[in-house]
């Protein structure tokens, strides 16, 4: 018969070596508030000061770190920046103990709540939820922590709602919220309605009439920089993405369109611009305009007039959409020509409008060669130590190059500046 003998166990799960276990506890904390309001800044400094103390406090405890988020949503933990340095310095054994305040602070994601603590626990580090009085090495802590964090998905689930239940109220009822920090023209008046800064709306009111007066949108960005006029970020430098803004916001002729974006899903906070999805609300009169309806709706119509021609000249030639006719302001196409006496093929660029009626464009033929040379001559006067043309050295720095009578041709650069040049 067999004689059975029960061995004793003579180590726990988590026991560490008797170097480590001998040694001081290295304890970190994680704090986070989901607003940058101002009672969520008392409770993000309520709870960096308490376990800043109450680690210090233990003499078996070597304070590490309180990791600390402020205006960072619980949902998802791919974008909490402290969090993760967190995770990955306790994963790679600098970590022995992390105190949170509760789950919601943790994560408000079952899924991610659990994966970071089985990560954690299979190294040796424990995580203690104080609210909710759980200890990771706990064997009871498991079933606990997927009810408790269930729950607390849910609060969000139920948050998330409510906030866009109460968004949808404030669209059908007219009322409209800027982004007034930055947001260029209008400041939150005493009746909670966007009020115009007439200093600000001058910038904006100048905007428009550069772009009527035959501008185009580099130009004015590059004219706004010069001026040291500060964009609506409070950047010295504009961009055409700035200012094409501010020439498209409906917002500068007293209306309002309201929900052009929309959250897909309460957990990944992924935003989508709104093409038909949701509901969307158009309030008009909303505000006091800066721009009238009818130079606005002017503005928006060369803006799609411009667009269209834009894309119909859009090729795989890289100088094609970006030469422009100084005489009228229509883009330079492309041509390939043959020389009669050697059968040569070459390309030749001219304005398409130059041979068109009685009257033609004086602006100048050029071949690919000559714009190359043209480039070449920008980025030596632009202190390049390389000045040589490529593809993709042209298609990165180049916005338009306005093609000018006598071979002078003005570069804007999508940077803003603007370098003018001699053939």
């Amino acid at each position: 018969m067999p004689e059975i003998e029960i061995i004793a166990a003579t180590k726990t799960l988590q026991q560490q070596p008797l170097s480590v276990a001998t040694r001081k506890k290295r304890v970190a904390a994680y704090a986070r508030v989901s607003t940058e309001q101002d009672e969520q800044q008392s409770s993000y400094e309520a709870q960096v000061d308490f376990y800043t103390r109450h680690i210090k406090s233990n003499p078996d405890w070597e304070f590490v770190e309180v990791f600390a988020e402020r205006g960072i949503t619980g949902t998802n933990t791919k974008n909490r920046e402290n969090f993760n340095r967190m995770i990955d310095l306790a994963l790679n054994g600098g970590i022995d103990i992390i105190l949170t305040k509760s789950i919601s602070r943790f994560a408000r994601n079952t899924v991610d709540t659990l994966q970071t603590v089985r990560e954690l626990k299979a190294v040796g580090v424990e995580v203690r939820f104080e609210k909710e009085n759980l200890h990771t090495f706990d064997p009871k802590c498991e079933m606990m922590l997927t009810i408790m964090s269930s729950l607390a998905q849910e609060e969000s689930r139920s948050i998330s709602e409510n906030v866009r239940w109460g968004k949808q109220k404030s669209m059908r009822d007219g009322k409209v919220s800027l982004a007034y920090s930055r947001f260029l023209g209008y400041k939150k008046g005493a009746d909670g309605r966007p009020e115009i800064v007439e200093e600000e709306a001058a910038i904006i009111r100048k905007i428009y009439d550069l772009f009527l007066s035959g501008k185009t949108i580099n130009e004015i960005a590059a004219i706004l920089t010069n001026m040291g006029v500060l964009t609506p970020a409070g950047r010295a430098k504009w961009s055409v993405s700035t200012v094409r803004s501010i020439l498209s916001n409906e917002k500068y002729k007293g209306e309002a369109l309201l929900q052009k974006t929309f959250t897909v899903d309460y957990l990944t906070k992924e935003v989508r611009r709104n093409n038909g999805e949701v509901p969307s609300v158009r309030v008009r009169n909303s505000h006091e305009p800066i721009i009238e309806p009818e130079v606005f709706d002017r503005v928006q119509s060369m803006l799609a007039t411009s667009a269209k021609r834009r894309a119909k000249v859009r090729t795989k030639l890289p100088f094609a959409g970006k030469l422009i006719c100084g005489d009228c302001g229509s883009f330079y196409g492309h041509k390939v020509w043959r020389l009669r006496s050697t059968g040569e093929h070459y390309n030749v660029w001219y304005c398409n409008h130059k041979y068109d009626g009685d009257k033609t464009c004086d602006s100048p033929r050029l071949r690919d060669e000559e714009v190359k040379a043209a480039f070449e001559k920008m980025l030596q006067k632009c202190g390049d130590p390389n000045p040589v043309y490529t593809d993709e050295r042209w298609n990165k720095l180049v916005e338009s190059v306005k093609v000018c009578r006598g071979g002078h041709l003005i570069f804007t650069l999508t940077e803003g500046r603007v370098v003018k040049v001699t053939l």
